[in-house]
């Protein structure tokens, strides 16, 4: 059929976004579904940390997220009455040296405009209700919301559809995990009260955590962690007097909140598979991983997953690059889950103590620590995402000898080509040496500058950068035969 994809992409959220604005910009052709009628209206996900913003300005379109949001600087860690840590973003080590505060209503809007702009239209309403790998394509079942069912076939399928994930259920893949045993509160209004409005603000009270984030002008997302909850309990969504009485407790009763936008209360889940794909259909963001919104990682980890996976559909699918490069994503991308739930949930355990002692003691070693620069960069690195790399990836070459800068398996930290280029790897060094590589790797290498920021001392290190922005491969300039059996590694 004329509407077979190349990729069918279930669930139109940020990540199912992500996923098919980055196919699109490689050229190939999607199919992207949502049993939603609308994108969502509420704030949700709110922050888009640096490096989610530097792998979007490698694509060409960052600047979009930048005029919907504003700049957070930094964080504040209060008992109320006593300041116990302050945490710069300035310091992060990136073009982007901040956290970008944008609701995530915002954040889907761009990346469906987006979308449209190039084409494609998010079909919403659909649901995917079965799907078969036959070996050679997926052959998917959808249906309307009138009732009208189709059938397509597809040459692979991408599960980013949330917790609930349909295409996870149909892998028949376990979402192990538990369900913390705890209540919480959300808050999204109008709050006045609070300095620095371009700061979160956290209180450690001794009846638990109160957290601000700021979103835009003078709305804020509350946060309040409500004590114990048994098994399957829930609780009843909170009032804006309940909310207003916690702030005014834990915080200062100057803080006051009016015309709530959205008032819930939640539990926190922490799940994940332990694959993240089978055969032809892949698992990406929420339908993979959900965890403790400590730290505000979820919907960036998922965007990464995205673009890790987008380049790598793209080689194999122009038949670039062997089917087995496929097979990185979910060894690299698993660790990286795994990473970012074992540190949202310390986080929260930290937060959540309740033990009156160990919250002292909790809290006098954050002061103790948070005096130490060194300790205050490394927080804001982690909190940015910029510690995220592949030492243990297929796709990380032992590292050669290494003049300065990365070794293999580690961020890049320079801005790449953007455009339908983006989907090669980089190859940076002497000029002879880069240019043999891009000619007998066209379809897999494109020559980069002989120096990034005009530093000759970079053109000593042969590199192979990976169109998602990590190196892959380091070498002196005489291993370039080196370098070419990494690439004949890949190459179809």
């Amino acid at each position: 059929m004329a509407n077979d994809p190349r990729v069918l992409i279930c669930g139109a959220g940020p990540v199912g976004l992500t996923l098919a604005n980055e196919l699109v910009r490689h050229g190939i052709p999607v199919r992207i579904v949502d049993k939603a009628a609308k994108r969502t209206d509420k704030s949700k996900a709110l922050v888009l940390w640096s490096r989610t913003l530097e792998l979007f300005d490698d694509a060409g379109y960052a600047r979009e997220f930048l005029a919907a949001g504003m700049q957070g600087h930094g964080g504040v860690i209060s008992t109320g009455s006593r300041i116990l840590a302050k945490v710069s973003f300035d310091l992060i080590d990136s073009r982007f040296p901040y956290a970008l505060m944008i609701p995530q209503s915002e954040t889907e809007r761009v990346l469906e405009d987006r979308l449209a702009a190039s084409g494609v239209t998010v079909e919403r309403t659909v649901e995917l209700i079965s799907f078969t790998d036959t070996g050679s394509s997926v052959e998917a079942t959808l249906t309307r919301a009138g009732g009208d069912s189709e059938t397509l076939r597809a040459d692979w399928l991408v599960g980013c559809d949330g917790a609930h994930s349909a295409v996870r259920h149909g892998l028949g893949f376990a979402f192990e995990g538990s369900t913390l045993q705890s209540h919480w509160a959300l808050a999204d209004g109008h709050v006045t009260g609070l300095d620095r409005p371009d700061h979160l603000h956290i209180f450690w009270h001794r009846d638990g955590i109160l957290a601000f984030f700021p979103i835009v002008g003078d709305r804020w997302r509350v946060i309040a962690d409500l004590g114990p909850a048994a098994d399957g309990e829930l609780h009843p969504d909170p009032t804006l007097g309940e909310i207003n009485a916690l702030m005014a407790r834990r915080g200062s009763p100057a803080i006051a909140m009016t015309d709530p936008v959205w008032l819930a209360a939640f539990r926190i889940n922490e799940r994940k598979v332990n694959d993240y794909s089978r055969g032809r259909v892949f698992l990406a963001g929420d339908a993979a991983h959900i965890h403790s919104p400590a730290g505000g990682q979820g919907m960036n980890t998922g965007m990464q997953d995205a673009f890790n996976l987008a380049w790598k559909l793209a080689l194999v699918i122009e038949g670039a690059a062997k089917p087995a490069l496929l097979d990185s994503y979910s060894r690299e991308r698993s660790a990286v889950g795994d990473l970012v739930l074992k540190n949202a949930g310390r986080l929260t355990e930290l937060a959540t103590l309740r033990n009156p002692l160990l919250q002292d003691i909790r809290n006098t070693v954050l002061r103790f620590a948070a005096g130490f620069p060194q300790i205050q960069h490394k927080v804001a690195d982690q909190l940015g995402e910029m510690d995220i790399g592949y030492p243990d990836s297929p796709l990380t070459a032992a590292s050669g000898p290494v003049a300065n800068g990365p070794k293999a398996g580690e961020r890049w930290p320079h801005r790449l080509a953007e455009g339908p280029g983006g989907c090669r790897f980089t190859a940076l060094g002497l000029p002879d040496a880069v240019a043999g590589l891009a000619a007998k790797f066209p379809n897999l290498v494109t020559m980069g500058p002989a120096g990034p920021a005009g530093d000759p001392t970079h053109a000593m290190t042969l590199r192979l950068i990976r169109p998602d922005g990590y190196v892959g491969f380091t070498g002196g300039p005489q291993d370039t035969a080196r370098a070419e059996a990494y690439l004949a590694a890949l190459e179809a």
